[in-house]
């Protein structure tokens, strides 16, 4: 039997990161199959490939225990959405991107439903929790996993899985070019910079930014000459991030 010369995938991703790698799979995808079409739950970089969202990734992007409860029955009530679209879209495979506990559940109900199902970046189950690999196995047909270790859990434990890497790692050089980078991003080369990585997440940034903040503030008073960086995941990162700068304090 051909192949589908137009399948349609199904991709879920929860947070920023699992966007980007979204994203580098879309891109790879329609360099081999340019007719492919996407669909599912994603972010701006994924809609910047032609995936169509059905539903906005920045709702499943929480943060701890607390923000989890709060938000959980709006997050139940998409995860059944999606199950159901998807059970009626039909797609040749879903694709579930990291954010286990939401797209493992997610595959797992399509999988019943006779749709070929794929998880993409294994939890840390070398790590803790190693008992999971036995459920994982149940719920998709194959784990991409980002370190060349973690295949060979899920064949002991009777399922698939390959090492594929990360696509980072061949975006990003080995060794950075620091002089190019400060000419780049326009920082003088004698000045002192920091970083400043409160998060992806704009639960992160409600939770961090401000004391990330007033710590660049006290070492303003020691550096005075320094420039601070601080790059944004999403535009509702960025949006929450310029309310709290914008505060007096």
């Amino acid at each position: 039997m051909n192949p589908n010369p137009s399948p349609l995938i199904a991709i879920s991703v929860g947070e920023a990161s699992g966007d980007l790698l979204g994203a580098h799979l879309i891109r790879a995808i329609k360099a081999r199959c340019p007719n492919a079409r996407f669909t599912g739950i994603g972010g701006e970089r994924m809609k910047a490939e032609g995936f169509e969202s059905l539903y906005d990734q920045e709702k499943l992007a929480v943060r701890g225990f607390v923000e989890v409860i709060k938000r959980l029955p709006q997050i139940l009530k998409i995860r059944k959405g999606l199950v159901n679209d998807l059970i009626r879209l039909k797609p040749d495979v879903f694709i579930g991107i990291d954010a286990p506990d939401f797209n493992l559940g997610v595959a797992e109900k399509l999988k019943q439903a006779g749709i070929h199902t794929i998880h993409y970046v294994s939890p840390s189950v070398w790590a803790w929790r190693r008992e999971r690999v036995n459920k994982i196995v149940h719920q998709v047909n194959r784990v991409l996993c980002l370190f060349p270790m973690e295949p060979q859990l899920y064949i002991d434990a009777g399922g698939k899985a390959e090492f594929v890497g990360h696509p980072m790692a061949q975006t990003m050089p080995v060794e950075a070019d620091r002089a190019a980078a400060r000419q780049k991003l326009g920082v003088p080369a004698d000045v002192p910079v920091f970083a400043i990585l409160p998060g992806s997440r704009v639960s992160e940034i409600d939770y961090m930014a401000a004391v990330f903040f007033q710590t660049a503030l006290l070492l303003l008073k020691s550096y005075p000459k320094a420039q601070f960086l601080l790059p944004v995941a999403t535009a509702a990162t960025r949006k929450r991030i310029s309310e709290i700068l914008a505060q007096p304090e």
